[in-house]
């Protein structure tokens, strides 16, 4: 595993029955698509305000299932002025979200 911090994730999936485990997979799931939206809509706008919202809500969820790149790049978004420009590092952010996603399915297949 690469995408996910490995103290982190072993963590939830030994104090988490599974189903709750899965459950908190498919709510990272939900809300990492509403917030990548949010992310995106906002930088197409120009509205800096609600990307860096969007980044923050990323960062906080990414942070607490032990993504670690994802929560990295998503706090390069947050910066109030001169982080890396959307069009380069929201690709970035989809690519980590997705090894996060495909690396939290793999546990919680494991555990049942």
């Amino acid at each position: 595993m690469t995408a996910l911090d490995p103290d982190i994730t072993r963590q939830l999936a030994e104090d988490l029955p599974a189903e709750v485990f899965a459950t908190v997979l498919r709510t990272f799931e939900t809300d990492l698509a509403r917030l990548a939206a949010q992310m995106r809509g906002a930088a197409e706008a120009g509205d800096l305000e609600g990307y860096h919202r969007g980044a923050h809500g990323l960062a906080g969820a990414a942070g607490a299932i032990g993504a670690r790149r994802l929560e990295s790049l998503a706090r390069q978004a947050m910066k109030p002025a001169g982080g890396p420009d959307p069009a380069i590092l929201l690709p970035q952010l989809a690519e980590a979200a997705t090894a996060a996603l495909a690396e939290l399915a793999e546990l919680v297949a494991r555990q049942g």
